[in-house]
């Protein structure tokens, strides 16, 4: 690639006990594992190069970080490097699911969704308090499927977003596959938020979506590689475990997430891909094929 640098390529997140050996050859006590393999995540090298220069926080969407927690990434990730962090789901669930851990929510309407002051004070806060802002990829907002109507969730969107401070970047993933289309793209526009291409269950494939959404939205896109299309969660994870291999190649994603890629550089967008171990089996040997493929996609294009 020409513009290899607008690349940063990592995992949904880096704490699998299944890449040690592959990842992770340093002992760690296992109660001590999650907390300190970060640094040695952004070390690791493929061909002599840091593989990693990225990496998704998912944690956060259950619960928002402590500006102590933020430290103690910031005293193992080097100067480089970007995490993107989910959203808390406070702001994203529009009605709170029939689960135990939503305790006397549960089944209830959510009255904080899409709350552009509650994510002004108790999401952004730590951050800014760290200050983690020098290592800051987008925010990802991951909106799972909803029964609002198409209209009323672009208008309040709309509204949420025209809230926020612009020093942050936002994206958006939707798991409703009809939301796909002009009007939610311009709502992105209008904002420079990106669309979170993902790769799951029951979404359309990556190139699908593009086609609906004809554009990318903001100087930057996100591609999150999470399951098999057409495969539930629970299959796709017991599928996978315990990640330490591949256990079967999407070739369509593969493409998909190459070619959506050279696009957006080509246009001098940055592009964030972001894997999951449940797409493929082994998110580190995906993100290596994936490496290959738009390093070799690149060379072809200079012989042309």
């Amino acid at each position: 690639m020409s513009r290899p640098s607008l690349i940063r390529f990592g995992t949904s997140t880096w704490a699998y006990e299944g890449w040690q050996g592959q990842i992770y050859k340093n002992p760690y006590a296992k109660s001590r594992f999650a907390r300190e393999c970060l640094g040695e995540y952004c070390q690791y090298l493929h061909n002599g190069e840091p593989l990693f220069r990225t990496v998704g926080n998912d944690s956060t969407f259950y619960r928002p970080p402590t500006a102590g927690q933020l430290r103690q990434y910031l005293h193992q990730i080097p100067e480089d490097f970007e995490m993107c962090f989910k959203v808390w789901e406070e702001i994203t669930i529009p009605v709170f699911a029939r689960h135990l851990r939503y305790g006397l929510k549960a089944g209830h309407q959510n009255p904080r969704f899409l709350d552009a002051e509650l994510f002004s004070n108790l999401v952004l806060a730590p951050y800014r308090e760290a200050p983690f802002h020098p290592h800051m990829g987008p925010f990802i907002f991951e909106f799972q499927r909803h029964g609002i109507p198409s209209q009323e969730f672009y208008a309040r969107l709309d509204t949420f977003f025209g809230q926020l401070p612009r020093d942050f970047r936002y994206a958006v993933e939707v798991r409703n596959a009809e939301l796909l289309g002009p009007e939610y793209r311009r709502v992105l526009e209008r904002h420079a938020v990106a669309h979170v291409y993902n790769h799951w269950s029951w979404m359309p494939p990556l190139t699908e979506q593009h086609r609906r959404m004809e554009e990318f939205t903001a100087p930057f896109t996100v591609f999150r590689l999470l399951t098999p299309l057409k495969m539930t969660y629970e299959t796709a994870k017991k599928r996978a475990a315990p990640y330490n291999k591949i256990v079967g190649e999407l070739p369509e994603m593969r493409r998909d997430t190459v070619n959506l890629v050279t696009q957006a550089v080509t246009e001098n967008r940055q592009a964030y891909v972001l894997v999951n171990n449940r797409s493929e089996g082994n998110a580190p040997l995906t993100v290596q094929a994936l490496v290959k493929s738009l390093s070799n996609s690149g060379q072809a294009a200079t012989t042309r």
